[in-house]
């Protein structure tokens, strides 16, 4: 009896050791990539993915990331996931989701969009077609970048369908997601949209109202539909309070890609019904999910500093609402939805 309660101590102690080898933490590193056309800025990208390096708070202005600096990365990722920050945002807004889901064995591309982050606003001063065509393509620029850099390419997982790649958006940042699953923006949308409904929507129709922002006040292109800026590569979606007003109805029908929308209840900067909502409602295969009692702003990490916006501090939440529960949530459901998304076709290397 001793023999055999022996062995199965040495098993179970051999198990948990296993575990712990294969136990991953998230790794960190800044790139900056060159831009798509040779008068372009940069891009810079803060790279997560996972390593078994120890990993260890740092402040980096006003977010702290939970990290292993410049680690050795595994060999292998589950896929890469590309992450879009709002308007005006920056790429460590999200880090602890981008954290859980490089602990989850992904490699995530966490951009900061050139022209369109809290250093630089020149996207905005372009206009509405610009803004809403240049995010889309900068995101399809960093994932040509990294399908090609011998560092990253290899170790993203491969299956019959090509690279397992997915996206992850806010605000902006949910319309740059979707536009690249194949929703397509008309500005006659948001110009109509904000004629009839700009008390019931302020701030998404006040935004940069003073530099041509996605408004509708600029001079309007020749075709207010802009081209298709579906990139087939992106095969699984996730839009966290996103921008939806500038879709064409027709566009988002035809989604093929598999989608999950977060919808914050109580949004005052892209009210509900008109976005997140009215996306949803045109996408029969999207899957809606309600966040009761939060601020547009609940989806990113609580800065340790004010970060002032059209809509109050980052950092505010109503009465009572738990964001750091809801980012703990986000942080398992998340992942989940990638990892069966892709689990459905094997991988091939």
């Amino acid at each position: 009896m001793r023999t055999v309660f022996r062995q199965v101590l040495l098993l179970a102690s051999g198990l948990l050791l296993s575990f712990q080898l294969m136990a991953t933490e998230a790794g960190w590193r800044q790139l900056s990539l060159p831009g798509a056309a040779p008068d372009a800025a940069p891009v810079v990208v803060a790279l997560y993915y996972p390593t078994q390096a120890a990993a260890r708070a740092i402040p980096m202005g006003p977010f702290t990331v939970r990290v292993a600096i410049q680690a050795p990365p595994e060999e292998r990722f589950k896929g890469l996931i590309v992450l879009s920050h709002g308007v005006g945002g920056t790429e460590l807004g999200h880090t602890s989701l981008a954290e859980a889901l490089a602990r989850d064995g992904y490699l995530v591309a966490a951009l900061r969009h050139p022209g369109d982050n809290w250093q630089d606003g020149a996207l905005l001063h372009q206009g509405a077609a610009a803004y809403f065509t240049q995010r889309p393509q900068q995101i399809s620029h960093v994932i040509d970048v990294l399908l090609k850099d011998p560092m990253w390419k290899d170790r993203i997982a491969v299956d019959a369908q090509g690279p397992r790649i997915g996206a992850l958006g806010h605000s902006a940042g949910g319309y740059t997601v979707l536009a690249l699953a194949g929703g397509q923006a008309d500005l006659s949308r948001i110009a109509s949209h904000c004629a009839s409904e700009r008390a019931a929507d302020p701030i998404f129709c006040g935004v940069g109202r003073n530099a041509g922002a996605p408004t509708g006040t600029v001079a309007a292109p020749a075709s207010p539909l802009l081209p298709s800026l579906r990139d087939p590569r992106v095969r699984a979606v996730v839009a966290m309070a996103p921008a939806g007003v500038p879709f064409t109805a027709a566009s988002l029908a035809d989604i093929r890609v598999p989608t999950r929308i977060y919808e914050a209840q109580l949004d005052r900067f892209l009210v509900p019904r008109f976005h997140a909502e009215w996306v949803a409602q045109n996408m029969p295969g999207a899957e809606l999910q309600r966040i009761p009692d939060a601020w547009h702003f609940a989806f990113m990490d609580t800065p340790s500093s004010a970060i002032p916006t059209d809509d109050g501090d980052v950092r505010a939440d109503p009465p009572g609402f738990d964001r750091k529960a809801l980012l703990a949530r986000l942080a398992s459901e998340i992942p989940a939805f990638f990892d069966k998304v892709f689990a459905a076709s094997p991988d091939t290397k």
